[in-house]
Formats: C-alpha cells, sequence, structure tokens
C-alpha cells in the first residue's frame, strides 16, 4: 500500500491550484500534478483518504494516456521521478506513483462528456424529456441502457464547490471557438470507441466519461486525467442488467452510502465509517488491476 497523502504541501515548489483530487505545481515551462488520495462527492471533499486512491487513478489515466497517443498527443513529459527536475528530487518519495511532470498547455473552458449508456444525470434527462441535453433519444429506453451510439455532451467547468452545467454543442464552439470545439468531439468519441473497446475485452462496461483538452504549441492536446473511476462510470460486465443502477469500479458506491444519510450535499462532508473507506478502496484497486494488470 502507497503511504497516504490528504495533501502536499512541498516548500520550494510553487503550488497554484488545489482541486478535488490534485495538488498542481507551476515549475516554469511545465506543470507538476500530484494525486491525492482525497475523495470528492456531491463536489464536497471527505475528510477521510482512501488508500492507494492517487496510485490508481495516476496509473489508469497514464494507462490510457499511452493507448490514446496515435488518436491524440498527451500532456505527460514523464511519471518517472528519477526525469523530474531537481527541485522535486527531495520529495520523491511522495512523488513515486502518484505524480506526473505535464507540459503546460492553455485547458479548454468546458468538459468534453461521452455517454455510451443511459445513467446518472443522463437518465433524469431523458426520464423528464426523451433527450440528453437535448439530443433527442428512441423512446423506450431503460435506465442503464446502451445507446444506439455514443453521444458528446459538453459541460461548463465549475469552480470548486459549485456544480458543472451541460451545455450544447453550439453553446461549446461559441466558448471554445468551433474548430476547437469540433476537434475535441471527434478525439472524445474515437478516444472512447477505442476504450469501451479495449475494456469490453476485460469486463468492463464504459458507461460514459469525461476529458480535458488544452492548446499547447498551437494544437490540441488531452491533459488533466483519462478515464479514471474518478471522471467515468465503469460496470463489471458480467452484472450488467439494464432497468436500473448498475453496480461499478467507481465512487457510486460511496455515492449510494451518502444517499441513505440526512446530509444536505453541502460542507462539512459527513465522517465515513472505516468499512465504507476499505470497500472503496478495493473498487479502485480492482478497476486498476482490471484495466492495467496492475496489482497495489
Amino acid at each position: 500500500m502507497s503511504q497516504l497523502v490528504m495533501q502536499t504541501d512541498f516548500p520550494g515548489l510553487n503550488l497554484i491550484t488545489r482541486g478535488k483530487v490534485r495538488d498542481i505545481y507551476d515549475l516554469g515551462d511545465t506543470l507538476l500534478l500530484v494525486t491525492s488520495d482525497r475523495i470528492s462527492a456531491f463536489d464536497v471533499i471527505m475528510n477521510e483518504p482512501i488508500p492507494d486512491k492517487g496510485f490508481v487513478l495516476t496509473q489508469i489515466s497514464t494507462f490510457w494516456f499511452r493507448q490514446m497517443e496515435d488518436i491524440v498527443p498527451n500532456h505527460i513529459i514523464s511519471t518517472d521521478v528519477a526525469d523530474y527536475l531537481a527541485v522535486c528530487q527531495p520529495y520523491a518519495d511522495v512523488l513515486k506513483g502518484r505524480s506526473m511532470w505535464v507540459k503546460k498547455a492553455k485547458p479548454l473552458a468546458a468538459e468534453c462528456i461521452v455517454r455510451g449508456y443511459v445513467s446518472g444525470s443522463g437518465w433524469k434527462d431523458y426520464k423528464a424529456t426523451g433527450s440528453i441535453c437535448g439530443i433527442k433519444l428512441p423512446a423506450g429506453l431503460l435506465e442503464s441502457d446502451r445507446l444506439p451510439e455514443p453521444i458528446f455532451t459538453p459541460s461548463t467547468k465549475a469552480e470548486l464547490g459549485t456544480h458543472d452545467e451541460n451545455i450544447s454543442f453550439e453553446e461549446m464552439a461559441t466558448v471554445c471557438g468551433r474548430e476547437l470545439a469540433e476537434q475535441a468531439r471527434d478525439y472524445t468519441l474515437k478516444i472512447y470507441a477505442r476504450a469501451r473497446d479495449l475494456a469490453a475485452k476485460k469486463g468492463i462496461i464504459i458507461a460514459d466519461t469525461k476529458f480535458e483538452f488544452g492548446v499547447f504549441e498551437g494544437k490540441l492536446i488531452i491533459i488533466d486525467e483519462c478515464m479514471t473511476p474518478d471522471s467515468s462510470r465503469f460496470w463489471p460486465q458480467d452484472h450488467y442488467q439494464p432497468g436500473g443502477p448498475q453496480p461499478s469500479f467507481d465512487k457510486q458506491f460511496l455515492r449510494d452510502y451518502l444517499e441513505t444519510l440526512d446530509w444536505g450535499k453541502t460542507a462539512p462532508a459527513p465522517p465515513l465509517p472505516a468499512e465504507i473507506v476499505e470497500k472503496t478502496a478495493e473498487k479502485y484497486r480492482e478497476a486498476l488491476q482490471r484495466i492495467a494488470g496492475i496489482s497495489v
């Protein structure tokens, strides 16, 4: 098991952002991304770290980034701490396995979401309107049904503590520029199609996922994370049965527990029992093992 890291604070390094999960340091022309063991649900960060979570997310992202390099370039310079700048070396023990040294890109002002199945907010939208994010779908779909074709449903990028909002592709084109929006949409659908087929061979359904893209040296690249249990819904294929929610390898397990509490889904977060923390950690570890063949 990797050491528990709730947050990092590295003297001598310039911390520019502490997100829900990642601490980002500015190294001048490049960035250092450190993935903590923090977990959030309903946009609230829980008080308890999830063992090995930062390691799992980093390893799964790295696996997928490498799988997609012929479709779209990514932001990784190295994930081997020995390659990092000298100023990072005093913190090598913490950085090992949970960090990336990356290119500094200018992020697009929208998140790129692809849905292959009717689930989550998409299911609520479909029940109410027969559409998901304004995209008309066939009548009579069940919760968790596979869509005839994957759909692209971008969203705004919300500030920490607030919720993302779904937007239409036309709104994304207005915000990001049509050419970049079209390119990001096309990359998103191509990556998802390949990942879905690859994951299926490993007994996992990727129901939906989200990507972030940025512009680096005039070209669009994929940044942040890639198809982790934090940014995706992973379902075990052998338990798949449309008509309701599915068991999952992601933090849906934690959300389901929190839904049983009398909690308003705003900070402060309720305390998590030890068994919920450990069960959540097990789901993340199993996702890594199934997808990348790496055991923790």
